[in-house]
């Protein structure tokens, strides 16, 4: 039996709050635990893997966003899912949607293999608006960690899961993890580091981006991150209207009205624009004027003002070490000169930037931004 989302109104028989989303013959059961996190991801009923394919529960949304975050190449598996009697709610355009308690948001991360049993992983570019067709194969995949954030009754709480060697589910963890590994470039080269799995502070760190609240909040649910294309069943839709489709959002602008980053591997588009979508998904969590980073008076949301709180010609505030000797964030036309590049280049602790979620530099990433600064007038010897 599958159970669909019922429209707002519809009348419900025996079914609670935290209960079933889908039920489909040899799946498990979808379960939105209120209060207790279970020791396997299994549990949630989110995902199955007992075919030797990672496959999603009816009813659990796949999505993805304009410009990711990286995460030392890894790709991403993110998915939604809503409790089936939940109202819909507003896009809140300029923030994150109001979702039901019950939600639960996953981000899932894996890495290609050489060879089936080979313990070194892939550099390669992660499929975009579909789900990656190397799920459904595990031989060819090694699964790292599966994040949630989970919608309860007092606000959003991160939960993380390490699966396990034999890839058949997913253990809760607290204090993280770290798994060496070997990754294998397109050319041969190997480079060994640290996969580092966050512990739920670091988790709580990244996705509460307003430094006085210090409330936990989803990062890419946002429209500016969703408004793209994905494909659902074969069919290509925007993501903001297909969950509206799905009852989880309210009817909204029509999308080419609404605020889309940039693809920041999309050469067709402004360079500045890309540079900008890429400093907002990885920087702008913590680097926004109520974030973490606020005390650094360093901004790079998407929508900053181009000027010193965008890094322009800024003097650090305390960046100590984090300078690389360098005197200005961004100094225009000379991106050796920056202290935004060294940071991004660099692999010290307490001075690469981002700080959490990475182990190696991003190259693609840093030339993007070296591109970026190395393309702007004037100087900064006034």
């Amino acid at each position: 039996m599958s159970l669909k989302r019922i429209a707002p109104g519809a009348t419900l028989f025996g079914l609670f709050l935290f209960g079933i989303a889908a039920c489909a013959p040899g799946k498990p059961e979808i379960v939105s635990h209120p209060a207790d996190n279970p020791t396997q991801l299994s549990d949630w009923g989110l995902f199955d893997v007992s075919g030797g394919a990672l496959e999603l529960n009816e009813g659990v949304h796949p999505y993805d966003l304009n410009s990711p975050l990286f995460t030392d190449y890894a790709h991403k598996l993110r998915t939604i899912w809503v409790p089936s009697n939940a109202p819909a709610v507003d896009l809140n355009t300029g923030g994150v949607p109001d979702l039901p308690v019950g939600t639960v948001i996953s981000k899932t991360f894996y890495y290609p293999k050489s060879e089936p049993g080979a313990s070194e992983v892939l550099k390669s570019n992660d499929p975009t608006g579909q789900v990656n067709p190397a799920l459904s194969n595990l031989d060819t995949i090694r699964l790292m960690e599966t994040r949630l954030l989970v919608r309860r009754e007092l606000g959003w709480e991160p939960v993380s899961y390490v699966w396990n060697e034999a890839q058949t589910d997913a253990v809760l963890t607290k204090i993280g993890d770290v798994k060496p590994l070997t990754l294998v470039e397109p050319d041969g080269e190997r480079v060994d580091f640290a996969y580092i799995v966050p512990d739920i502070n670091q988790c709580a760190g990244c996705h509460a981006p307003n430094n006085t609240t210090r409330e936990i909040q989803p990062l890419g649910v946002r429209a500016r991150h969703l408004n793209k294309p994905y494909a659902h069943n074969g069919e290509d839709k925007n993501q903001i209207a297909f969950l509206t489709e799905q009852g989880i959002l309210k009817p909204a602008e029509d999308a080419a009205t609404l605020p889309a980053n940039a693809d920041w591997t999309d050469h067709s588009l402004p360079l500045e624009q890309r540079a900008r979508s890429y400093l907002d998904i990885n920087c702008s969590h913590c680097h926004n004027p109520a974030g973490p980073a606020d005390t650094s008076g360093l901004d790079l949301t998407v929508d900053a003002a181009v000027g010193p709180a965008l890094g322009v010609c800024k003097l650090p505030i305390a960046a100590g070490s984090g300078t690389g000797g360098r005197a200005f964030s961004i100094v225009p036309g000379a991106p050796d000169e920056s202290i935004l590049i060294y940071r991004l280049e660099t692999t010290k602790p307490g001075a690469m930037m981002p700080e959490l979620g990475r182990s190696l530099s991003h190259a693609e990433g840093a030339a993007l931004i070296r591109d970026w600064i190395a393309s702007m007038d004037g100087d900064c010897s006034s």
